[in-house]
């Protein structure tokens, strides 16, 4: 959680995003060429990635204006249809409201803070603070967990869904990298990148999230993608992919009613053998 920069309104998403072509950590080349070659490799998959500052104690918290950034969430997914959500610093009735309106399936996962459950506030009763992840194909199964190493008040977790189409979605929002938690940020970092590998082995695999630093936590083999473009924060919202996820782009789409920007990631699927 950290102090918000305002900028313009939702008005200017479309003509502010910004399509990164750079490489990440393993960046699948691919060998085909033309409408030929991009039809063989299979459908598009996308992940939209988001940050939404929705605890109420946040010293971003006024720039959400609630319900705006509810309503502007909303509007985002319904205006790209991406086939993942993986959102950070969300409350469980805002995604419930938000999966509602999208039609989307969701899974949440609630985060401990100074040793307890933390109620969002301002206004109340709208659940607990955690991260979510949400897709329009059904969750078949999901698992999530503390990471192994933390520092400093907010216990951070990992979440992952299997989804009937196959693909594995991830979240997670680390540590920062302040001296009191660094520590906490490198081994959650290297976690990520154990537990995404294993799932890789036998899954089509795709991470958003909010990593709190410029360096990959990618697995050997998986790309990376990144909001470096934002004027919000750059470069701490990641998005990694598995190999069966090829060509991927990024565009970054500005956003007012949080400190971060929007990262929204596509790549095509290779076709199943």
């Amino acid at each position: 959680m950290r102090p918000t920069v305002q900028l313009p309104g939702p008005a200017l998403a479309a003509a502010g995003a910004v399509v990164l072509a750079v490489a990440g950590c393993g960046r699948s080349s691919g060998t085909g060429h033309g409408a030929a070659a991009r039809a063989a490799s299979g459908p598009t998959y996308a992940l939209m990635q988001m940050n939404l500052c929705l605890s109420g104690q946040a010293g971003c918290y006024d720039r959400v204006d609630y319900p705006a950034g509810v309503d502007d969430a909303v509007a985002r997914i319904q205006g790209s249809r991406p086939d993942a959500v993986t959102l950070n610093e969300t409350c469980r009735g805002d995604v419930e409201r938000i999966a509602r309106r999208t039609g989307y399936h969701l899974r949440f996962t609630r985060v401990i803070y100074a040793g307890a459950l933390l109620p969002c506030v301002r206004p109340g009763g709208r659940g607990l603070f955690g991260d979510a992840v949400l897709t329009r194909a059904p969750v078949v199964r999901a698992e999530t967990h503390d990471f192994t190493g933390q520092s400093g008040p907010e216990r951070r977790r990992w979440l992952c869904v299997s989804t009937r189409g196959g693909v594995d979605v991830c979240t997670a929002h680390v540590n920062t990298r302040s001296r009191v938690e660094v520590a906490g940020n490198d081994a959650q970092c290297a976690e990520i990148a154990r537990i995404l590998a294993r799932r890789a082995a036998t899954r089509t695999v795709i991470f958003g999230g909010d990593v709190n630093r410029r360096r990959s936590c990618a697995p050997a083999g998986a790309w990376t993608r990144t909001d470096g473009a934002g004027r919000q924060a750059g470069g701490l919202q990641h998005v990694y992919g598995s190999r069966a996820l090829r060509e991927p782009t990024a565009r970054v789409i500005p956003a007012a009613h949080t400190d971060h920007d929007v990262l929204l990631v596509r790549a095509r699927l290779a076709a199943r053998r």
